[in-house]
């Protein structure tokens, strides 16, 4: 499976469909592994789709990129991009797949004093035999300034799933208490430092 690369507003990315596997490069300085919430994440996947975007999603140990059920994302872009724009591009895609995914909901969090925005948002997809793929993600967006002056945006994410119907539905029941925490963890977190 590999994912779509909407990027028209930056991070309008769903990742309902895992990327395909291709030579990891850490492109912007943060080879992992990232510590959160108590875990390990390495960096297994990469992508610069152009020279102002940069994705990069990090696993735990014995975790892959395609069947994931828990993951980091750290995405950079620049250009005078601000983080309203990114947040603005990813509500726009979620809004255009509810036609055809009944469970998308989202909602935004803003943290005023430091300009950070937290989107929550759910989608779901559904599998080669009609069962339902659940994924929940926490994107945390943050300004940043490139040496120009101009603005870029920093995501730092956490993305959560369940593979088929039974999973799925146990998943959904325990989301409200996993929100709580992941939120938690995430507003706590020190972001990571490209250093590329």
């Amino acid at each position: 499976m590999k994912s779509g690369r909407f990027i028209s507003a930056v991070f309008a990315l769903i990742m309902m469909t895992a990327p395909g596997a291709a030579q990891v490069v850490d492109y912007l300085g943060v080879p992992g592994p990232i510590e959160f919430d108590g875990k390990s994440y390495g960096l297994a996947w990469s992508s610069q789709p152009s020279a102002n975007y940069t994705k990069q999603e990090y696993v735990s140990s014995g975790q892959a990129v395609e069947t994931y059920d828990q993951m980091l994302l750290l995405e950079r872009v620049t250009g005078g991009v601000k983080v309203i724009d990114a947040v603005r591009g990813q509500i726009d895609a979620l809004q255009k797949r509810k036609g055809s995914d009944p469970l998308v909901n989202f909602e935004v969090l803003q943290k005023n004093a430091t300009g950070e925005v937290l989107l929550d948002f759910l989608i779901s997809s559904k599998d080669s035999k009609g069962e339902y793929i659940v994924e929940w993600n926490l994107y945390r967006y943050a300004p940043v300034k490139e040496p120009s002056g101009k603005s870029g945006v920093l995501l730092f994410a956490v993305s959560h799933r369940a593979y088929g119907n039974e999973n799925s539905k146990a998943f959904l029941g325990g989301l409200k208490q996993l929100r709580t925490a992941q939120t938690g963890a995430l507003l706590k977190a020190d972001l990571p430092e490209p250093g590329k």
